[in-house]
């Protein structure tokens, strides 16, 4: 699986014929897949309250990926062997107090890293903490700010403002296509999501990143919603901070350990706001002055959450022999078919696209908005939007809802077929068919 799949042209538009023509599609797309037998290696049973049968759609990856096979008898044989037998041994004899940064060479080669230049462990939020507040000690003096992404998850806008406050800086929200004209020589970095989560908009990585640096300032990027479904570039594109949840498209489990990236450069000027005993250059010295240790070891804090850890290596077994390149063109498949099947079955003006169309700008998610026709005059309650949601979880088809209005599908291509995308839009346009019109009334 080293080579980039040519996938099948998109025919358009294909209006209803009665014969469901994009079904026949999807089985010529998912028989072209080369992607196709890896679906195996995860747990897609069939739903047991399901009248057909049939599997249930998942496209909610972008929120919790599905659990890989080989992540159960994993876990078990940690239990029972390794915590159960082996003990405290474990921590030489089972590779526990090497797993962060060994797992984290496993996720390098999906973000565009080199070895040593990833660690994993604590949550995204506390690794935000530790890359924003070590970029601000790493910028030039005389540095008043921090660029926030305008459209950032909230919890990176919290950590920022927070991290200003500790250093005496001001945050600056700058939308991310403003921040290579809103950058100055008073910037210390930008904190910018690669992914917008609400749309699906990939934002300009290597452009961002350049901007920063003519002006002195660093960048840190948030990888959650990109990383292990399209091509990052880490160590091409010179980033200088990431960090990335793994719960996501790397299918770790709930919860599981987020990670950080530290330019291989910058590493040795990297100083944290949390020098835990696990990032000592001595750890059993106990010595109580503190003096980090080499490289990436000094993004570890305390002691390793060994269970999930284990789990996400585990879990990341299910990406042997696939090239981030084959996810990404298939993705781009996907979510293409998806919305050409959106517009085939689901009635005209009814919901709209906020993810673009251009691959160029594109994550692996399909964020449609709902009408405002349909969502006008509706007092308190669950939004419009969160009631088709509920309605398409009820029929099995699984992806989730954001206030107020959007719609999100997340396409993962270790485990999405075509057959699944086909299903998904049929079932939205079902639903989105027997709303009535608020404005007429009258069902569409």
């Amino acid at each position: 699986m080293s080579e980039t799949p040519e996938f099948p042209e998109a025919t358009g538009r294909i209006e209803p014929s009665g014969d469901r023509e994009q079904a026949v599609r999807a089985a010529e797309l998912d028989a072209a897949d080369p992607l196709a037998a890896v679906r195996e290696r995860f747990v897609l049973d069939p739903a047991p309250d399901h009248a057909s049968g049939d599997t249930d759609v998942y496209l909610d990856g972008n929120s919790l990926g599905v659990l890989p096979r080989g992540v159960a008898d994993r876990i078990a044989d940690v239990i029972t062997r390794e915590w159960g037998r082996l003990r405290i041994r474990s921590w030489n004899e089972s590779g526990w107090w090497t797993a962060p940064e060994r797992i984290g060479d496993k996720i390098a080669p999906l973000i565009g890293a080199g070895p040593g230049r990833v660690v994993v462990g604590d949550s995204t939020s506390v690794n935000i903490f530790k890359a924003v507040i070590g970029g601000v000690r790493m910028a030039g003096k005389g540095c008043t700010e921090i660029l926030v992404d305008a459209t950032t998850f909230p919890t990176d806008g919290y950590i920022a403002r927070s991290a200003a406050r500790m250093t005496g800086l001001a945050v600056r929200p700058v939308e991310p296509a403003r921040i290579a004209d809103e950058v100055t020589e008073r910037t210390a970095l930008a904190l910018v999501n690669h992914v917008d989560y609400r749309t699906g908009r990939l934002n300009d990585l290597p452009g961002i990143t350049h901007a920063l640096h003519s002006a002195g300032a660093l960048a840190v990027w948030d990888l959650c919603h990109s990383a292990g479904a399209l091509p990052v570039g880490l160590d091409a594109h010179h980033v200088d901070l990431a960090v990335g949840c793994t719960y996501k498209y790397l299918n770790g489990g709930p919860g599981a350990p987020a990670y950080l990236y530290i330019r291989e450069s910058l590493q040795e000027r990297f100083e944290s706001p949390l020098p835990g005993w696990n990032s000592h250059a001595e750890p059993f010295a106990m010595d109580p002055s503190y003096e980090p240790a080499d490289g990436i070891l000094r993004g570890r804090v305390g002691t390793p959450d060994i269970l999930s850890l284990l789990a996400l290596e585990a879990a990341l077994e299910a990406w042997d022999g696939v090239a981030i390149e084959e996810v990404r063109a298939k993705s781009l498949a996907l979510t293409d078919f998806f919305l050409e099947c959106v517009a085939a079955y689901v009635p005209p003006g009814r919901v709209r696209s906020l993810t673009p169309s251009d691959h160029q700008w594109r994550g692996s998610q399909v964020s449609l908005a709902c009408s405002p026709k349909l969502a006008a005059d509706r007092q308190g309650g669950t939004p419009l939007a969160g009631e088709v949601m509920d309605e398409l979880i009820r029929r099995g088809v699984v992806g989730d809802f954001r206030h107020p209005d959007v719609l999100r599908f997340g396409f993962t291509p270790l485990y999405t077929s075509f057959a699944d995308a086909e299903r998904a839009a049929r079932v939205l346009g079902e639903v989105l068919g027997a709303l009535p019109d608020v404005e007429s009334g009258a069902a569409g």
